[in-house]
């Protein structure tokens, strides 16, 4: 085989494996959000209780604080408990995220997480990245309305992280 054959030869595939890929649908990226909140939020929080304590389960939530709710003056959130909850959730997503492309709602709904480009796994940055890029995606709601928009059915945070969610075979 001639070198100029072998130079095209990745090309061709990579065209072949962007022709298979198939994207996640809206509602099944919904489903597996949704159960994710559970799966992971739920023994998340147990931990929270157990390190901080039970009453900080009663405390005020952001929104709380934010829309200076009387909760928030009653309860006030402990900090440290916040920090240490979002980074729990944080570290788990991104592991399970690198590790299959998977947390147990994408892995009920069929689906992964992978780099845009070369939808194989993702780096940690990336990651990391896409989570932060939640956050970002809920302050300005449009970040979960734009896959509604697109083809490629990437929201804002898949976006900013240059990620994708596709559904696995």
């Amino acid at each position: 085989m001639r070198f100029r054959e072998l130079k095209k030869r990745p090309k061709q595939e990579s065209r072949k494996a962007q022709e298979r890929v198939i994207y996640a649908p809206y509602l099944s990226r919904l489903k597996a959000f949704v159960t994710d909140i559970f799966m992971i939020g739920l023994p998340v929080a147990l931990v929270i209780m157990i390190l901080f304590g039970y009453q900080e389960t009663k405390s005020a939530g952001a929104l709380d604080v934010i829309v200076q709710d009387q909760k928030a003056l009653e309860h006030k959130p402990n900090p440290m408990a916040s920090i240490v909850q979002i980074l729990l959730i944080m570290g788990a997503h991104v592991v399970l995220w690198r590790r299959s492309g998977q947390t147990p709602g994408k892995k009920f709904a069929s689906l992964k997480v992978v780099d845009a480009v070369t939808f194989q796994r993702a780096s940690y940055l990336k990651l990391s990245l896409r989570f932060i890029g939640y956050f970002i995606s809920l302050i300005f709601i449009i970040g979960f309305i734009i896959p509604l928009l697109r083809e490629d059915k990437r929201a804002l945070h898949d976006l900013l992280s240059g990620t994708a969610v596709i559904v696995e075979r």
